[in-house]
This record gives structure tokens, C-alpha cells and sequence, in this order.
């Protein structure tokens, strides 16, 4: 068997640096929104927006719960984080940080089949980041805190798992924690969600590095 030399494990070590700055900006970006309903031709458009759309607007009115299964919250997890302690590259903002979250968000898609987002806010103030995620919390039926700096994300954590809707939000890096259902198959969806309207069955817990449905 040949000798791998110094040289040649740098040069691989290397190359994944070289490819991104390649490749980033030949696709600019990781993620992208495609439709997942059918669409046949313009006139569909009446059903998934206006005026059908209407309908189950109405209904999730009525019953906010309801969103769980007209719309894609049950799938929707937001990667939030302010750029304060980005991977080994630490306080780097959240531009900066936006390629870290766009990759967090494609693990969460290739891996688990999730709908993950990037959401890079632009402040340190932990009461602000604390309030931005109550007010997209409406959208999303999962938080992903990510690279967040300590102490303030142990603060951030705590106050969410008290005040917000969702049932369980915990700080762990642990991923024996984090593999009790993600990846489960649900009706042909893999995905760590079952979309179930029982509240029992949507137990969310939130780690700093990984987020799962429980």
C-alpha cells in the first residue's frame, strides 16, 4: 500500500475549502422553495390561493390547530441564530453566518425529509432574539437554536420553553437525545413529524446543534 504523505492528507484536508469557494457562488445557495401540490395549469392557482384558499383559511380561524394539517407548519423548522458563535469561526454575524444555517437546513431536508429555514437576525440583544422567535413562531412547528453564545443561549432556551406554545424546548448537544424519531417514516413522509393535531404528539425539543421531534 502506498505511503499517504503530509502533503497529500494537507492537499485533502484543503480541498473541501477549495470546493466551496467554488461551488457556493455557481449555485448560490444550498436550499430552494419547489411547490408540492399539484398544479396542472394557471387555473389550479384558484384552489392553493385565492379565492380557494379562503376556505381552509377560515377553518384554521376557528381552530389554530387546524394549521397542523392544511398547511406545511408540521414540517417547518426554523434554524435561527444571531452569528455569535458560528462553528469554530465564532462572532461572525449573521451574513456570514447564513451559509452555516443553509447547510443546517440541508441536513435537515436530505436526512429527515424536514422543511428547514434559515433565519440569521441581526442583533445580539437575547430579548430581541427571545421576541423575533415568538413572532414567527406561528409559521414554524419546530425552533432550531444554532450557534448561539453562551451564557445568553442557556437564557434564550429557558424563557422559550416557558412562555412559548410548544410543548418542550431543551438544551443538549447530545445525539442520543436527538435520535429517538428523527427519521421515522409517517405516511410515506420520512420525516421526524407526524403532523398529529393531539398535543401529546407534539413534544418539540430544541438543542443547540440539533433539533428533533419527540
Amino acid at each position: 500500500m502506498k505511503k499517504v504523505t503530509v502533503e497529500e492528507l494537507l492537499a485533502k484536508a484543503e480541498q473541501p475549502s477549495k470546493d466551496a469557494m467554488r461551488l457556493h457562488p455557481f449555485y448560490r445557495g444550498k436550499i430552494e422553495v419547489i411547490p408540492k401540490c399539484r398544479i396542472r395549469d394557471f387555473n389550479d392557482f384558484a384552489i392553493w390561493y385565492t379565492p380557494g384558499v379562503a376556505s381552509p383559511c377560515k377553518k384554521i380561524y376557528e381552530d389554530k390547530e387546524i394549521a397542523y394539517e392544511m398547511t406545511n407548519k408540521w414540517n417547518f423548522v426554523a434554524v435561527v441564530s444571531d452569528g455569535s458563535r458560528v462553528l469554530g469561526l465564532g462572532d461572525i454575524g449573521p451574513e456570514a453566518g447564513l451559509p452555516v444555517m443553509e447547510g443546517k437546513a440541508l441536513l435537515y431536508k436530505y436526512l429527515g425529509g424536514v422543511d428547514a429555514f434559515p433565519i440569521c437576525l441581526d442583533t445580539r440583544n437575547p430579548e430581541e432574539i427571545i421576541q423575533a422567535v415568538k413572532w414567527i413562531q406561528p409559521t414554524f412547528g419546530g425552533i432550531n437554536l444554532e450557534d448561539i453564545s453562551h451564557p445568553k443561549c442557556f437564557h434564550i432556551l429557558d424563557t422559550l420553553r416557558n412562555e412559548m406554545e410548544m410543548n418542550c424546548l431543551c438544551y443538549s448537544g447530545r445525539p442520543s437525545q436527538c435520535s429517538q424519531d428523527c427519521g421515522q417514516e409517517d405516511g410515506g413522509n420520512k420525516s421526524g413529524f407526524n403532523g398529529s393535531r393531539s398535543s401529546k404528539h407534539r413534544n418539540f425539543k430544541a438543542y443547540h446543534d440539533c433539533w428533533c421531534y419527540a
